[in-house]
């Protein structure tokens, strides 16, 4: 019985199930060299498959050497290696001009681009500029629109003047030396105006006030509205004061604007916010510098200028 599992002249079934029936002498044999279902690493990439997959496996391996496509005369590539050799590699390879972003459409094989180049410097140079100055319109027109975009449209502005010691300075030492705000729209689709301020007074208030001016500023909307502009504005000096302490005590003037002042008609295209023919319309002594000093109006050395205006709720419908 001991004999009968080690007999080398038994037959037995091929361990690998792949059905063949031999005598036991002859197994390690098959098992080696002729079974179907014995496992064998490929040439190329060494993983192991089963002899009957193998075949089908080369059709995918990575590792299977290729030949170029473009008969470059490189010996056979890897598969997984060709997309860089053609990219990098390939001296035959097709390759578009690097000044094709600038609108040079040449295309030629890898080994004469230097060729290319070097003919023709000067007429990717004026593709460069012009391409320059697309970009740079574009970014102007990106950036206005980026700052209509962050423009507050709810009617009110509430402006901080950072840094009020040494700015203060600045005015008294430029005669009519003016802040201007960020601009603000009265409403969705409405009036666009900016508020300026003259640290060191203008006018009358000159060397002894704060003054305080609102204008009307060329707006996306203004086909569209009615003119002259006619609604109330309110301006306030924000009294920084903690409201837990005492009631702040804002400083705040209102006025009707004057349908016969200019700058309240239709402003032209060409006006901006440095358009010194333009002065805002406003106070010129809204603050004395002794009455800043009374309370908390500049406060870690700032101060917020408020400006509201009050829109009718059916021009807001």
């Amino acid at each position: 019985q001991g004999h009968q599992g080690t007999c080398p002249q038994e037959s037995v079934y091929c361990e690998n199930k792949c059905g063949a029936r031999m005598m036991r002498r002859l197994l390690s044999q098959h098992t080696l060299a002729e079974c179907p279902k014995r496992t064998q690493p490929c040439t190329y990439c060494a993983k192991e498959f089963v002899f009957d997959t193998i075949q089908n496996h080369q059709y995918q391996c990575p590792r299977y050497p290729v030949p170029c496509p473009n008969q470059c005369g490189t010996p056979s590539i890897a598969r997984e290696d060709m997309a860089t050799h053609l990219k990098e590699s390939c001296s035959t390879a097709m390759l578009l001009c690097p000044f094709k972003e600038a609108g040079c459409k040449h295309r030629c094989p890898k080994l004469a681009m230097g060729r290319h180049l070097e003919e023709s410097t000067k007429a990717h140079l004026g593709m460069v500029c012009a391409l320059v100055s697309r970009q740079r319109q574009e970014i102007l027109e990106l950036r206005r629109d980026l700052e209509e975009l962050s423009v507050s449209s709810d009617g009110t502005l509430i402006w901080k003047i950072p840094d009020y010691t040494r700015k203060l300075q600045e005015a008294k030492a430029r005669s009519n030396y003016e802040f201007f705000s960020p601009p603000f729209y009265t409403h969705k689709y409405g009036y666009k105006l900016q508020v300026s301020a003259f640290l060191n007074g203008n006018g009358s208030g000159e060397s002894s006030h704060l003054s305080i001016y609102i204008r009307v500023l060329p707006g996306e909307y203004d086909n569209l509205l009615e003119w002259p502009f006619s609604y109330r504005v309110t301006f306030s000096l924000l009294d920084q004061s903690d409201p837990s302490l005492s009631k702040p005590q804002h400083i705040t003037e209102t006025f009707h604007p004057d349908p016969n002042w200019k700058n309240f008609q239709k402003p032209g295209a060409s006006r901006s916010s440095l358009d010194e023919s333009t002065l805002g319309f406003g106070y010129p002594k809204f603050i004395s510098h002794e009455d800043i000093k009374k309370r908390n109006y500049v406060r870690d050395n700032a101060i917020f200028i408020k400006a509201s205006v009050e829109i009718p709720q059916k021009i807001l419908a």
